[in-house]
């Protein structure tokens, strides 16, 4: 007999399931039944919460949903801030998980585990909760969450089995198929309005997040015809090429940046939110978009959403910037301003260069190092000092490259774990490094034990400072006496040496780039430490 939990398995494994997170428990132990003679890897976390960071990095890099199994009650409370920051950025995860039995379901009764409504508690992060109520609902509600990763905007889903459910008889299914759906086409009409008033714009510009991220060339050659500065948000560095003429970066946080998305008569918004992490990470205000707004997501409710659009195109990013290159190309161009385009982002960049402070300069220096010894890493961030300064001085060449949780959600602890799942989703051995401060480490730092356990060999970079100082900054800005920012730092080389990683501790650039290849050599995890305050006297920019 095949039980529900094994068809699962048989199920995911069909829609190209290869890596699974969880922690196995007693009311979990059916869907191991299956996985133990399945293709798909599993990886143990040490927490929850963990599962779903790293499910959400492996997504970002792998293009594919990140899949946990997570045990009913704890399992569940743990994992939901991962759901949050992938709810978040739009980033696809499955989360199955176990539930009480249906006759127990909401009793009250006392039973490990419990919850009174766990469908109800994790709504709130997810694009949709279902509790399978018989083996026979199965291939249907798989169907319906890959049909939302393939097709719509991509979110956790949550499915939960009742654990009779799980041990089900379940051969009728053994011959279910997996199903595909493919992406909303462009609206010719749409598309065509689009396309005249993008022909006819002095003064283009294009500003792309990251439900774009996979039309990057689309976009590239969309810029190129039209001679349109392009914006990009954290979630999409690497669309555009770092050297390309016309990328303004993620600077949209800056009045020069502001000024120049304020001349643009015609902005096309595209696979972006417009909300206030993108744009507006000072928490000031102040973004505006005067032009005509072109707006295109797969997602019809965000084309309305934080700035009303002058014309909305529901619809896949790459299919609808094809379609526009294609009416462009029937479309004549008039002859643009000689000072838009490159040379109005040449003129801003020379604004921006001589404004950033020492301390930015210097974490930018940090972050130049590790791509100048490391080309081809992804860059995977905290909530911490560096990663601040990346999202507006660094650009890079490939999307897929760069993200973090300083944004959106804007979690404390995911970068380590987030980085053991980029590797694994990556699946072409070159490095990942994980940007995080002591703070933000101290939330996850047994996870460094389950990076060791599964031979990643993520490099983790530990920018020390000794507390919480970007909030302690924020408190003495507001005149507000520093509470509880100065917390205790442990000896993070000794404990991160006892859990099996390699350690080094470094103060300079040379010191940097030697360890950072030794690292890159290394079958397992390493542990790099820079103190702050050494790496700025060192370094003094």
């Amino acid at each position: 007999m095949a039980t529900c939990g094994e068809v699962l398995v048989n199920l995911l494994e069909s829609y190209g399931v290869d890596q699974v997170f969880g922690i196995p428990g007693v009311h979990t132990v059916e869907l191991y039944r299956g996985l133990a003679h399945s293709g798909i890897r599993h990886v143990t976390p040490r927490h929850e919460q963990g599962a779903g960071f790293m499910a959400d990095g492996y997504a970002r890099t792998s293009g594919k949903p990140g899949v946990c199994f997570i045990i009913t009650g704890p399992g569940m409370t743990n994992i939901t801030t991962a759901m949050g920051q992938a709810y978040a950025d739009s980033i696809p995860m499955l989360v199955i998980s176990s539930v009480q039995s249906r006759s127990q379901l909401g009793g009250g009764r006392g039973k490990l585990h419990e919850l009174p409504n766990q469908s109800a508690m994790i709504a709130g992060v997810a694009a949709f909760s279902h509790t399978l109520m018989s083996a026979a609902e199965l291939p249907g509600v798989l169907a319906r969450a890959f049909a939302l990763f393939q097709a719509g905007r991509p979110r956790p889903v949550h499915i939960e089995i009742p654990l009779d459910v799980l041990v089900e008889n379940a051969d009728a299914l053994l011959g279910s198929e997996p199903v595909s759906v493919a992406r909303a086409g462009a609206s010719p009409s749409a598309v065509k309005q689009m396309s005249q008033l993008l022909a006819a714009a002095k003064r283009p510009l294009i500003l792309a997040g990251g439900g774009a991220i996979d039309a990057a060339p689309e976009l590239t050659r969309l810029a190129d015809i039209l001679g349109a500065p392009v914006a990009l948000t954290i979630n999409a560095k690497g669309m555009l090429a770092s050297t390309h003429p016309l990328l303004i970066g993620s600077t949209q946080t800056l009045v020069a940046t502001r000024a120049l998305v304020a001349e643009a008569d015609v902005v096309l918004a595209i696979g972006t939110e417009l909300a206030e992490t993108d744009y507006d990470v000072t928490f000031a205000g102040g973004f505006e978009i005067p032009g005509a707004l072109l707006r295109i997501d797969i997602d019809p409710d965000q084309t309305v959403r934080n700035y009303p659009p002058h014309v909305a195109l529901v619809a896949d990013a790459q299919i609808a910037a094809d379609a526009l290159l294609a009416e462009l190309d029937k479309t004549p161009l008039p002859a643009r301003n000689r000072d838009w385009g490159a040379e109005r982002v040449a003129r801003l960049w020379a604004e921006l260069a001589p404004n950033w402070d020492a301390a930015t300069r210097a974490q930018t220096l940090f972050l130049n190092t590790v791509l100048q010894a490391l080309p081809n890493a992804v860059l995977v961030g905290d909530s911490t000092q560096p990663v601040y300064s990346g999202n507006l001085t660094l650009n890079l060449d490939h999307p897929r490259r760069w993200f973090n949780s300083s944004t959106g959600y804007g979690t404390l602890g995911y970068a380590l774990p987030a980085a053991v799942g980029a590797w694994l989703g990556r699946g072409d051995g070159q490095p990942v490094v994980c940007l995080i401060g002591d703070g933000g480490l101290q939330f996850s730092l047994p996870e460094l034990a389950s990076a060791v356990e599964a031979q990643v060999p993520v490099i983790v970079l530990l920018w020390n400072n000794q507390g919480y100082e970007e909030i302690k900054k924020y408190m003495l800005n507001r005149a507000i006496e520093p509470v509880g920012v100065d917390i205790y730092t442990p000896d993070f080389i000794g404990v991160a040496k006892a859990l099996g990683c390699a350690v080094e501790s470094i103060q300079g650039v040379e010191q940097l780039r030697s360890a950072l290849r030794a690292a890159a050599d290394r079958q397992g995890p390493t542990l790099i430490e820079i103190n702050q305050g050494l790496w700025m006297q060192e370094v003094a920019v």
